[in-house]
């Protein structure tokens, strides 16, 4: 998150379209293309150039900065919500988009899109919640009101951190931040100090709040046993919206060639008074026949009568057979 007012809508500095072209890079290398993390991009990208076909729909930057003051004197929501997803200037969504598609590109293959949606909709409210509740905290013990309690800020990096802590829980590895070598698990603690020693305007409080609650993420999914019901609606949802594309499917599935009363490389079928398969050329014939409509021959077992032996009949050539079967449908 970053803090402070009236600098949103910065002149581009073409740092958008490299972010486009690394998005197509990254995707056209993988043969699973994560659909959430890609709508996240698109998301945030297109609030922040607001084009005109949805410019009248958007909120404006000065209606969802997330003020603690304002959220609980008011209770209003789409402070709440809606912050993560605005951005102040070029950079600070390009920094921000590339740190989502390289994590949100690794958890979302790990643990499948429909999980992810979970988890994100669930750490924005997370860190959204833990980040009001440290300021409002901090204005009853320390009376700190104007440093976080009046702090206007914006931006997916809470989500971030919380996502950072989620990605590297069980790495132990060492990892490089900012050229500082530390455990990979405590790579997002790092972060959040180096950042807000050389980075200037960023949100402390915000960054806190998306740490703690990734952490909380984790412990809760350890303890929490039944079905997260999150992810079960979009299960369901998805499942739904595919209905039509597999009744199409249904339609177009491939049946058994039917030719003439029989079928050909079909199996045989359970009821024997409805068809019977000649020994001669194994064509499906149907029941009430007793010679073979493919090649001619008699049929055999519960037939009236046959032309020949069984092993006379497994002797025939495939010129036999043919010539038969000329013979059986000029006769017709």
């Amino acid at each position: 998150m970053e803090r402070g007012r009236g600098r949103w809508g910065s002149v581009s500095r073409g740092l958008i379209p490299l972010l486009g072209l690394h998005t197509v890079s990254e995707y056209s290398r993988l043969d699973r293309k994560p659909p959430i993390t890609a709508a996240l991009l698109a998301a945030n990208t297109i609030i922040y150039l607001r084009p005109k076909f949805i410019h009248p729909f958007l909120p404006t930057i000065d209606q969802v900065w997330f003020n603690p003051h304002l959220i609980l004197k008011y209770t209003d929501l789409k402070r709440f919500f809606l912050s993560p997803f605005f951005h102040i200037n070029e950079s600070h969504l390009v920094y921000n988009m590339l740190s989502l598609l390289w994590k949100g590109i690794q958890l979302e293959i790990s643990m499948g899109s429909a999980e992810f949606a979970s988890m994100v909709a669930t750490l924005v409210a997370m860190s959204q919640g833990v980040t009001l509740l440290l300021a409002k905290s901090l204005l009853l013990f320390f009376d700190y009101e104007r440093p976080y309690y009046n702090e206007y800020s914006v931006g997916f990096s809470g989500v971030l951190f919380a996502m950072k802590v989620i990605v590297n829980a069980q790495s132990d590895e060492y990892t490089s931040v900012h050229g500082l070598m530390v455990p990979t698990r405590y790579a997002a603690w790092a972060e959040l100090v180096l950042i807000q020693m050389f980075v200037p305007g960023v949100s402390f409080l915000g960054h806190l709040g998306g740490i703690l609650a990734g952490l909380l993420y984790l412990r809760l999914k350890v303890s929490y046993s039944g079905l997260n019901p999150v992810r079960q609606f979009l299960r369901s949802f998805s499942h739904a919206l595919s209905l039509p594309l597999r009744l199409v499917k249904s339609l177009f599935r491939n049946r058994p060639r039917i030719t003439g009363r029989g079928t050909a490389g079909g199996r045989i079928a359970r009821n024997t008074l409805l068809t019977w398969r000649c020994d001669a050329c194994t064509f499906d014939n149907s029941g009430r026949l007793n010679v073979c409509e493919m090649c001619g021959t008699g049929r055999t077992g519960d037939a009236p009568s046959s032309p020949g032996p069984t092993s006379e009949i497994r002797d025939l050539s495939l010129e036999e057979l043919r010539r038969r079967r000329i013979q059986r449908f000029a006769r017709s």
